[in-house]
């Protein structure tokens, strides 16, 4: 298992998104493997976040901090106004550093936990995501604990890091499209059914969560072209 993912979130300067992401594809892969690293995806924003943010993941060797992944990543990108990256470690998944490939609604979910819950947190995970994936097409790519390590200061809106306390932590979880989002919040059936309560649960016992969505620009079978935001 790697050891570190690094979580980057960039503000791209005014409608550069696009060629800002391009470049970090290419010569972003290249420095971060220069530097011992593998890029894991770059996202861009569908519903929930700013139209020039992209969000990155890079994978690590435990030596790693979230400053060198960053430094390494971005290089000495003009189009980059901000980045805040902030150091992960893998929890159920994933077992490796093998990147996503399909295209897709990927979410990304952050959570705050208390420590006490967190075991529990973990078990509903475990017993929920077999039955949600073949419910729903859908593919749970990873659970990450932040470890605290993180570039820049104050709090981050975004994902939790200074406002809240517990476990924080980023679940990623893709879907065909949109309309099994929304086909999954609606379940048919005792199975589907048992799938939400153990979802569900895991709302109940935590004491913050936020969500956006984003589709992968480095996804290997097909580029999506919707104008989202």
């Amino acid at each position: 298992m790697t050891a570190l993912f690094v979580f980057h979130r960039l503000d791209a300067a005014p409608r550069r998104w696009q060629a800002l992401a391009g470049r970090l594809a290419t010569d972003g892969t290249a420095r971060v493997a220069q530097a011992g690293g593998t890029l894991y995806g770059v996202w861009r924003s569908q519903i929930g976040r700013p139209r020039d943010e992209l969000a990155v993941m890079t994978a690590w060797p435990a030596s790693a901090t979230a400053a060198d992944a960053e430094r390494a990543l971005i290089g000495d990108e003009g189009d980059v106004l901000i980045c805040r990256s902030e150091a992960l470690t893998p929890t159920l998944r994933p077992a490796d550093a093998r990147p996503p490939q399909r295209q897709g609604n990927y979410a990304f979910r952050w959570f705050a936990t208390p420590a006490p819950h967190w075991p529990e947190f973990l078990n509903l995970c475990a017993a929920a995501w077999p039955g949600f994936e073949a419910a729903y097409d859908s593919q749970v790519i990873g659970l990450w604990q932040a470890t605290g390590e993180r570039t820049g200061g104050g709090a981050d809106e975004a994902s939790g890091a200074g406002r809240h306390d517990g476990v924080r932590s980023l679940l990623l979880t893709r879907r065909p499209n949109l309309a099994m989002w929304e086909r999954s919040k609606l379940p048919e059936g005792q199975a589907e059914a048992a799938v939400r309560d153990a979802l569900s649960r895991r709302y109940e016992l935590c004491d913050w969560t936020v969500v956006s969505t984003a589709t992968l620009l480095t996804a290997a079978d097909r580029q999506d072209t919707a104008r989202w935001t």
